[in-house]
């Protein structure tokens, strides 16, 4: 069983098949991924995804997305989801390495991401990587007008 992370460069069904049965295994009201929203990802200049494939099989994902802002370079890791049925195989610590490295690579200081207190082995893996909570209060606002 060979373990690869390699950096999406082509929307094809046969990825957005497989990216579209691991998002509700990250979230209860996944958006519905199709080639044109999976193509907009891969082509934009500042969003890396990255996949975990084991036997040529995609088994995990992870977004890594970037942003200038006059404080610096900003990197933020998202979407990060393992198979239920490759978890506890060295997935996630892989995809994490691999957005680590490559936000180092595009001159990112830092990556931050978020983790829901549920998500205890998640957790526990972002602080084997090195990731530290900081002390913050995440915002967040619907953008329909409606508060």
């Amino acid at each position: 069983m060979a373990l690869e992370i390699v950096r999406a460069e082509q929307a094809d069904r046969g990825l957005r098949e497989a990216l579209a049965a691991l998002l509700p295994q990250l979230t209860r009201n996944p958006h519905t991924l199709d080639i044109k929203d999976l193509h907009q990802i891969i082509a934009n200049p500042c969003t890396a995804l990255f996949v975990a494939r084991i036997d040529e099989a995609p088994v995990g994902m992870l977004t890594l997305v970037w942003y200038d802002t006059p404080s610096g370079r900003k990197a933020r890791i998202e979407d990060v989801v393992t198979d239920t049925a490759y978890r506890g195989r060295g997935a996630g610590t892989a995809l994490v390495r691999a957005a680590v490295a490559h936000a180092a690579l595009i001159g990112a200081p830092e990556v931050s991401l978020t983790s829901h207190p549920g998500r205890e082995a998640a957790r526990a893996l972002y602080r084997k990587e090195g990731f530290i909570e900081v002390e913050t209060t995440v915002f967040a606002r619907k953008t329909d007008n409606q508060a």
